[in-house]
């Protein structure tokens, strides 16, 4: 076992220009099986996808069930496999065909809590924590379907990392992204991240946003500038104030965090409304930014396909597949962000250099630079059409417009004028 002391965390050489995609299985398909998700694997890679993230796998808690299948995260066994996806076999020949076309897949994981009728209720109540009247308790009230475990206990700590361990050793998965990762104490993460890396280098994604969680993980989501772009599509905030944010965003958290950009996942899909609820005609626009901005992009299921409805959380709801041009703007976009070097993840990739723009409030320019790549982008986050000059040091040269029906070069010098549609985006490579 390595001791705390000598821990000393490092993400994954692959990871370092990866993106990652949400699958959410149960509403994958009509099976909502492992081995129907491995058809589409072809798929996600030429879509630009590195990392493969599965939502729970685990059988789910019957005890204070929600709706008729309950949630993915209400976890009755940390070493079982919930049959509705099929079974541990069908888990490694997945991992096996993804890692045949490079990709990597990582399991979420929730520990934080269980499901009612998980065996350590019965076997280790001391496992868990106690209301005042000395009863198990959910963390929070409305989380009714799980019971708050007691991270006090060193056994059930141990417990846990041996979970963690079995799926790395078992199916050879490449890492996990963590569940209300900051509930959890970070000490036992550092442990955890500790005896993982020592049976293969894994990649670590916690749902939290405190720089304190990258002693231990390599992403955290970026859930600030998340709201910040649901409230500019309102009409609430203006460039201004995200370009303000992602400055101080970069001084807070360490330069080799990766910090996870997004404008959809399973939470906000199913409980705050699709992308085009909430982003309405800027929608493509905040979807670009996501992937522009520093940070690794994540897409949730069905956003390709342009997925318009709210996916039920409880119950059977399957994505219903289609052409959709989102597909080809996410193609270009991931891959953009592996083969650019500006775009790659934390240190691996270049700084945000905002430039001038007239009109900044509506206008959001900036460029990024790493070694021999940059990258040009300009938005306009309004609904209104702009006309703006922007200009900086790091702007003059010949550029090739992505991201377009037909690529084109211009040369721009150290001021450029732009007349930018309600919501237009153009963003440009460096020659």
């Amino acid at each position: 076992m390595t001791s705390l002391a000598s821990v000393e965390k490092q993400a994954p050489e692959w990871s370092r220009n990866a993106t990652i995609y949400e699958v959410n299985l149960r509403q994958y398909s009509e099976a909502g099986t492992f081995a129907e998700f491995e058809q589409h694997l072809p798929r996600l890679k030429d879509l630009g996808v590195e990392i493969v993230w599965l939502m729970p796998i685990h059988p789910i808690g019957e005890e204070n069930r929600k709706g008729s299948l309950g949630s993915y995260y209400s976890v009755r066994d940390y070493t079982a496999i919930n049959p509705e996806h099929g079974d541990l076999e069908d888990l490694k020949r997945l991992v096996r065909r993804a890692h045949e076309m490079d990709l990597y897949l990582i399991l979420d994981w929730v520990a934080n809590h269980t499901a009612w009728d998980h065996p350590w209720v019965d076997d280790h109540p001391d496992w868990y924590s106690r209301d005042e009247d000395g009863n198990m308790m959910p963390p929070v009230p409305d989380w009714s379907d799980v019971a708050d475990l007691n991270y006090d206990n060193h056994e059930m700590r141990r417990a846990m990392i041996e979970a963690l361990e079995f799926w790395v050793r078992e199916a050879d998965i490449d890492g996990y992204r963590c569940d209300a990762a900051g509930m959890v104490p970070l000490d036992f993460w550092r442990a955890a991240r500790a005896e993982l890396d020592e049976i293969k280098p894994v990649f670590m994604l916690a749902e939290w946003d405190e720089p304190e969680l990258h002693e231990a993980f390599d992403g955290t989501y970026s859930w600030g500038f998340h709201h910040l772009m649901n409230a500019a599509a309102e009409g609430e905030i203006d460039a201004d104030s995200m370009a303000a944010f992602l400055a101080a965003d970069a001084q807070r958290y360490p330069a080799d965090a990766f910090r996870m950009q997004f404008t959809s996942n399973h939470d906000e899909n199913s409980w705050n409304g699709t992308v085009f609820e909430r982003l309405g005609d800027g929608a493509a626009t905040f979807a670009v930014l996501a992937a522009i901005v520093p940070g690794m992009p994540l897409v949730y299921s069905g956003q390709e396909a342009g997925l318009d409805k709210r996916l039920a959380f409880f119950e059977k709801d399957v994505i219903q597949w289609r052409e959709h041009p989102f597909f080809d703007l996410y193609g270009d976009l991931l891959n953009l962000n592996q083969t650019n070097r500006a775009l790659w993840n934390g240190s691996y990739g270049g700084a945000m250099q905002r430039l001038t723009a007239t009109e900044s409030g509506a206008v959001l320019a900036f460029t990024s630079e790493k070694d021999d790549d940059e990258v040009l982008a300009v938005f306009n986050l309004s609904g209104t059409q702009v006309t703006t000059t922007i200009a900086g040091a790091s702007l003059p040269g010949t550029y090739t417009r992505v991201l377009w029906e037909e690529p084109s070069s211009v040369s721009l010098g150290a001021s450029a004028d732009m007349t930018l549609e309600p919501w237009e985006y153009r963003v440009y490579v460096k020659n």
